[in-house]
C-alpha cells in the first residue's frame, strides 16, 4: 500500500499545527510556506480534516485553525483515514464496507490482506501527534543536522 500526497502532506500539516499550537490560531498560509505545500491543497485538506472533527476553523481576519483536541488525542491513523479513507489493503477487507467478492467465503488469502490491515491500523493508531512531536524536539535539539517535518 502506497499512502498518496493527501495523506503524507495530511500527516506533516497537522504536525506542523501541533507544534504552532500555543501561538494561537494557525493559517494556511503560514503552514503552507514552512512545509511548501500549496495553499489551496492544504484547503481541500483541512476541510476533511475539519469535518473528520480533528481541527476547528476561526473565521476572521486573524482566522485560522486550531487541534479540536489535545496532541495526544489525535493519531495518525485518525488522520490519514480522514484523509485517505480506509486503509485496508483491499477493498474485500475494508472495516465498515467490505466490497463483495463472489469467493470471498472460500478466500483463503483474505486471511493475508486482514492481518496486513490490522497492522497498519495498530502502527498508525498508536503514534499520537504528541509523539511526533516529542520526536520532533529530540532532533531539533541536535545541530548537527536540520530536520525536517
Amino acid at each position: 500500500m502506497k499512502l498518496s500526497t493527501k495523506g503524507r502532506y495530511g500527516v506533516k500539516a497537522m504536525l506542523d499545527l501541533s507544534i504552532h499550537n500555543s501561538e494561537g490560531q494557525i493559517s494556511l498560509k503560514s503552514i503552507a510556506e514552512r512545509q511548501g505545500i500549496s495553499e489551496n491543497y492544504l484547503e481541500q485538506l483541512f476541510s476533511a480534516l475539519r469535518k473528520a472533527g480533528l481541527v476547528k476553523s476561526i473565521r476572521g481576519a486573524q482566522g485560522g485553525y486550531i487541534l479540536s483536541q489535545d496532541a495526544g488525542s489525535i493519531t495518525v491513523g485518525a488522520i490519514l483515514r480522514a484523509l485517505e479513507g480506509s486503509l485496508a489493503p483491499v477493498d474485500c477487507v475494508i472495516e465498515n464496507d467490505p466490497a463483495y467478492c463472489s469467493r470471498s467465503y472460500g478466500c483463503v488469502t483474505k486471511i493475508i490482506w486482514t492481518k496486513i490491515r490490522d497492522s497498519i491500523n495498530e502502527v498508525v493508531d498508536s503514534i499520537t501527534l504528541e509523539d511526533l512531536m516529542e520526536e520532533y524536539r529530540k532532533s531539533s535539539s541536535n545541530e548537527d543536522y536540520t530536520y525536517y517535518i
